[in-house]
């Protein structure tokens, strides 16, 4: 009979990976700039509708 493997996690940190630490990204994008462009999105797309 094979043996178990007996390492067990702790609960509270079982399955979670903590991905900020993981993250090597070159370009990173802050939550401001994220939402300044989809604003700039929307206006554009609100003016090209409306003028033609």
């Amino acid at each position: 009979m094979a043996k178990k493997n007996k390492n067990v996690m702790p609960q509270s940190t079982a399955g979670l990976i903590r991905y900020f630490d993981e993250s090597e990204e070159k370009i990173k994008f802050k939550p401001e700039h994220v939402i300044a462009f989809a604003v700039l999105v929307i206006l554009i797309e609100m003016i090209l509708k409306f003028a033609f």
